[in-house]
């Protein structure tokens, strides 16, 4: 279907495991290349909507001067947004639950931004999903954290977890986006490269 992409060997730069199997069910052949140490920073007045993109872009821009000429690199970053607050991953399980109890009983948005690149172009965008959550017990928080460990998830959860199961109670947008990748927006722009 992406016959365009036939030039190219695709990177996705990501260590997400989850990021990988999403990728992989567009049916395309990619390697996973990581550079070590990529700051994830921006501007304090950078619009909380533009984060993802941002940090999307700066990782692309990690690897620039390491691509070989057919190369297609393919960065990402997750951000979590409830209240104005920007939601990374936690650092621990205090900041886990702190989160959690954050996003209880509330609807939050998951954005992702990406970043397609090639040495002769170069594509982003970002994507919205709106989540809700029912009012979570102490009890489920604290369990999902002990048996869970979710500090490599944004916002200290994986929708495609447990508590997801029992706590998400309505969706607005991409499933996939919330999982780490919107890889329908992804397949679109691919067709453009």
């Amino acid at each position: 279907m992406l016959d365009n992409l036939k030039e190219y060997r695709i990177v996705l730069a990501s260590n997400s495991p989850r990021r990988r199997e999403l990728l992989g069910g567009l049916g395309i052949d990619f390697e996973v290349k990581v550079l070590p140490d990529i700051e994830e920073n921006y501007p304090d007045t950078l619009p909380v909507t533009d984060i993802a993109e941002h940090i999307a872009c700066e990782k692309a821009d990690a690897y620039q001067e390491l691509m070989a000429p057919d190369e297609l690199i393919i960065t990402a970053d997750t951000v979590v947004v409830v209240g104005g607050e920007v939601m990374g991953k936690p650092h621990d399980a205090a900041d886990a639950r702190r989160m959690l109890q954050k996003l209880s009983g509330c609807t939050h948005q998951v954005i992702t931004g990406v970043c397609l690149m090639t040495l002769r172009q170069r594509r982003h965008f970002s994507v919205t999903t709106d989540v809700t959550f029912k009012q979570l017990t102490q009890e489920e928080i604290d369990y999902y954290i002990r048996v869970f460990h979710p500090y490599d998830k944004a916002g200290a959860y994986g929708i495609q977890e447990w508590i997801g199961y029992i706590g998400v109670t309505g969706l607005e947008g991409s499933y996939f986006n919330v999982m780490g990748l919107p890889v329908q927006r992804i397949y679109t722009e691919l067709q453009m490269m």
